[in-house]
């Protein structure tokens, strides 16, 4: 009885230390977010030009996460996050050092490898914590992330009303975080691959049961993509608003999806995963409607807040699904994590490019059309939903599989 009672405690113990670490990781995001406008005011940027740029961070992203998985078989899970999510917030100083298109191309592509790296690691260890938990908690997980990124944002509001220099704060933050990350991952579990297993291959293509999973990822991370990098852009550029309204546009729309990952665990288990999906897609389009008609920055920021509000849930939900899709969790968890990354990668330039060849306005319709997609295809997180860990298992029933 004593074993259960400390194998249950050092579980909820790895939860709270892996929630932190999603917390940092999303600090350096909404750090970043809300400086946009100055750093494409820095190296002189056209709309398009910025697009092109912001697309090597999720280029960056896909390239270096299949890296991930063999650094974390060959170190183990704590000694490879704590690197990679070192990795991942002084990687924050660079983008604002960029003095034109060229160097800002190369500083997002380290922002971005880093950045997937360290999300693999921290999503495998959140799965494996669910596990053991028996219960539903990746919402809750990247609920953490939202409200690191609210806070980062936060801060970074207050920076770009005060005129400071990006340069600055991003490195303050970045030592701040660093720290931070430091500190939390010693008590992330360490899990270490058995002598006999094989490392995993440095690249796979995603099965089956995670494509159609993926592609429902896909149009939510369009949606967040685009409303994280250009949510202040569109205020300022199409509204004319101020620099500080332009970043609190921002965060606005990452504090609807922070409290709404948050909640989403129990929202979850009382109306199922394809419900939630299809309520929040209808919830995202008429935002997005509302983004598109606006003639006032109220209305903007509304229609914002309900984009995240519609779109919180759906990439924990699709992680989940894809771990319990089929016989090889951690292939399928990669497999929608590259297919997300890819529409990470895919959402600045297009609506960059749309918004050079036409305005922002037409580049939100894009994002509208997207996330009508949520409420159309969310069926397909049912295969994923009839296989999740019951609520009533006991956290010592869960055997260690990386033992």
């Amino acid at each position: 009885m004593t074993e259960v009672v400390d194998e249950q405690r050092a579980v909820r113990h790895a939860r709270y230390a892996v929630a932190a670490v999603f917390a940092v990781h999303g600090a350096v995001t909404g750090t970043f977010a809300t400086r946009v406008p100055w750093v494409q005011d820095h190296a002189s940027l056209s709309a398009g030009q910025l697009g092109f740029a912001l697309a090597f961070t999720a280029f960056g992203a896909s390239c270096a996460m299949p890296l991930a998985g063999g650094i974390t078989h060959r170190f183990g899970s704590r000694t490879s996050l704590r690197a990679l999510l070192a990795m991942w917030t002084v990687s924050l100083v660079l983008p604002a050092l960029a003095p034109n298109l060229l160097t800002l191309c190369l500083a997002m592509f380290v922002y971005g490898a880093s950045a997937g790296m360290a999300d693999v690691a921290m999503n495998a260890l959140g799965v494996e914590v669910e596990h053991r938990l028996g219960k539903s908690i990746m919402s809750g997980l990247h609920g953490m992330w939202s409200a690191g990124a609210l806070v980062g944002s936060a801060a970074g509001t207050l920076a770009a009303h005060l005129g400071s220099d990006a340069r600055v704060h991003f490195a303050l933050a970045a030592a701040v975080l660093t720290v931070l990350g430091l500190v939390v991952c010693r008590w992330v579990p360490d899990l270490r691959a058995a002598e006999e297993d094989e490392a995993p291959p440095r690249f796979a293509l995603p099965p089956r049961s995670a494509l159609l999973i993926g592609a429902v990822g896909f149009c939510a991370v369009f949606a967040e993509g685009a409303s994280l990098d250009w949510s202040a852009v569109y205020l300022r550029d199409r509204l004319e608003s101020s620099a500080g309204l332009a970043a609190a546009c921002t965060t606005g729309f990452m504090l609807t999806m922070a409290v709404a990952r948050i909640a989403g665990d129990a929202v979850v288990n009382r109306f199922g995963s394809v419900g939630t999906v299809r309520a929040g897609g209808v919830l995202a389009a008429f935002g997005g409607l509302l983004i598109v008609l606006a003639g006032h920055p109220a209305v903007a920021m509304t229609g914002f807040a309900l984009m995240g509000l519609g779109i919180a849930v759906v990439v924990p939900l699709c992680f989940a699904a894809a771990g319990h899709s089929g016989p090889n969790p951690s292939q399928a968890i990669a497999g929608v994590a590259t297919i997300t990354y890819t529409s990470g990668l895919v959402a600045p330039s297009l609506i960059g490019g749309v918004a050079q060849a036409t305005d922002l306005t037409v580049s939100f319709v894009v994002v509208t059309v997207l996330v009508c997609g949520l409420a159309a295809f969310a069926g397909v997180l049912r295969s994923g939903e009839r296989n999740r860990p019951e609520l009533s298992r006991p956290a010592a029933a869960v055997p260690d599989r990386h033992s």
